[in-house]
This record gives C-alpha cells, structure tokens and sequence, in this order.
C-alpha cells in the first residue's frame, strides 16, 4: 500500500492561489492513477480532478480553475488551485487507485493522505 502525505494547504483570500502537493511513497507511483478529493463540514467527499498516466480529469466545479499534475521521478502530484472562492474550503485529499484507469469515484481508491485544510476567505 502506497503511503501520501499531503501538504500546501491554508488560509487565502478569495480570488487567491494555492498549491497542494502529495508526497507519495512505497508502490510503484507512475502506475496509479492519482486523485485529489475535497470535505467540507457536513458535506460528503467529492471529487476535485484525477490524473492517470494519460488522462486527465476535473469535476465542472473546479474546471478551468484547478490543474492536476505530477512528477513521477518525485513520487508527487500536485493541484495548483487559481481564483479560490469560499466554497473551496473543504480538507482537501490525496488518493491513489492502483488500477491503471481514468475513475472518479472515491471508492476505487485504495490509499488516502491525512488531509490538509483549505480556507478561502470572502
């Protein structure tokens, strides 16, 4: 099992930028298909963009905003997240699915971080 520790998160005003990064380790990184999913309080998880190793994919909320991307020589993917709005604010997730598809649903995942907090403030 693949372990991921996210980092990036924080406070920003709306309008703003941030850059989440999720370091992973143990696995074989380039084979998975990489996510990254959002929580905000008394909401369900959904999902926010996925990369596998050659597709890309975003949820509309997110779309033309947020940009997936990763380095498999550092075992990391990134989300570079543009013109934040309060509703971005959520704890933001790192998740890897060891099959080698193109899958949105959070329960196809097998291995999630630890979380790191976004707050976009109005």
């Amino acid at each position: 099992q693949v372990q991921l520790v996210e980092s990036g998160g924080g406070l920003v005003q709306a309008g703003g930028s941030l850059r989440l990064s999720c370091a992973a380790s143990g696995g074989t990184f380039s084979s998975y298909t990489m996510g990254w999913f959002r929580q905000a309080p008394g909401k369900e998880r959904e999902f926010v963009a996925a990369i596998s190793w050659r597709t890309i994919s975003y949820a509309d909320s997110v779309k033309g905003r947020c940009t997936i991307s990763r380095d498999n020589a550092k075992n990391t993917v990134y989300l570079q997240m543009n013109s934040l709005k309060p509703e971005d604010t959520a704890v933001y997730y790192c998740a890897a699915d060891t099959a080698q598809r193109m899958r949105t649903g959070s329960h196809f995942y097998d291995s999630w971080g630890q979380g790191t907090q976004v707050t976009v403030s109005s």
